[in-house]
């Protein structure tokens, strides 16, 4: 799927290894940390095969640089998340919060943000620096907005969809439009910023249905995290508005309480009411969508590769 940029997937980590260097020990420590526990590279890969496919004639040393950008964004935020949330695994290892404390996780994602911005005005572009500090703007009410729905039942699927696009898809999306604006290819700015949005919101639907669907070894967390953040993703939000009473009313309180111990009663509703495949269905929307999007751009193994990628939001199992 991403074999187009597999070489420049690789000197994305070179650029990521050496601009995590610090004489604060820590720092170091924790960075290195959270960049060797793994993680799929998706938006620093949605960048890249977006610049080709729009045609990017530029030294690669460029591209490679925002690239990194993008995953120092992706990983500071990852911090920030996991401290509000209380995680203590991801990826199938523990959270840099439960590693070295919330304290250290806080302050290094701050440290991986102004990386990130230090290295966005070495690049010297405006517009590149607009769509940049507009996305981590964004992020950044997306995860205020998702805090202020913490155990509250009443969230609808309007709203959900809101902080999905605002928190998880943005950055996506400021990836996939990076591509044309580097390539100078304005006519395409929209679509590959379509393209990547909707890709963006596909991937965290299906995080979603993996939270009650997925093999713990495979996704990397632990069943239920969401449930027991009290956070209303759309398969509980879809028992409550189809489930029949005693269905809605255990999701409700569940919600509410954030009760783990209510897991398997609540996936029970859940597939009663057949909210796995009601979101998955609502991704596979989004993929379609996502595909559509890229018809403008003229055939190439870059394109292919963002097809694939698509249906890869879709289909994935972790």
């Amino acid at each position: 799927m991403l074999m187009p940029v597999a070489d420049d997937m690789r000197q994305v980590d070179e650029v990521i290894g050496r601009r995590l260097e610090s004489d604060v020990p820590l720092v170091r420590e924790v960075a290195q940390y959270i960049v060797a526990s793994g993680g799929k590279r998706m938006r620093p890969a949605v960048l890249l095969l977006a610049a080709g496919a729009a045609g990017y004639r530029g030294e690669k040393a460029r591209l490679h640089d925002l690239a990194a950008v993008i995953e120092f964004i992706h990983t500071a935020t990852l911090l920030h998340d996991d401290v509000v949330d209380e995680s203590a695994l991801r990826r199938g290892r523990n959270t840099a919060n439960a590693a070295f404390g919330n304290a250290a996780a806080v302050l290094v994602g701050d440290f991986l943000y102004s990386r990130a911005f230090q290295m966005m005005v070495e690049i010297d572009d405006m517009r590149v620096m607009q769509v940049l500090a507009e996305a981590t703007n964004t992020i950044a009410g997306g995860e205020v907005l998702q805090l202020m729905g913490s155990h509250d039942p009443e969230v609808d699927e309007a709203r959900y969809l809101e902080v999905i696009r605002r928190k998880t898809a943005k950055l996506f999306e400021a990836a996939a439009r990076l591509g044309a604006v580097l390539s100078r290819q304005s006519g395409l700015e929209e679509k590959l910023a379509e393209y990547g949005r909707r890709v963006g919101t596909a991937f965290q639907l299906i995080d979603d249905v993996l939270d009650y669907s997925g093999d713990e070894a495979t996704i990397g967390k632990s069943l239920g995290d969401d449930l027991a953040e009290g956070k209303p993703t759309l398969p509980l939000i879809r028992v409550l508005r189809t489930g029949a009473k005693p269905q809605a009313d255990l999701v409700r309180r569940a919600i509410v309480d954030g009760g783990r111990e209510d897991f398997a009663a609540v996936l029970a509703a859940i597939r009663a009411c057949g909210a796995l495949d009601y979101a998955r269905q609502a991704a596979q929307g989004e993929a379609d969508a996502a595909s559509k999007a890229l018809a403008p751009l003229p055939a190439s193994e870059f394109k292919r590769s963002l097809l694939e990628l698509a249906s890869f939001s879709v289909t994935r199992s972790s």
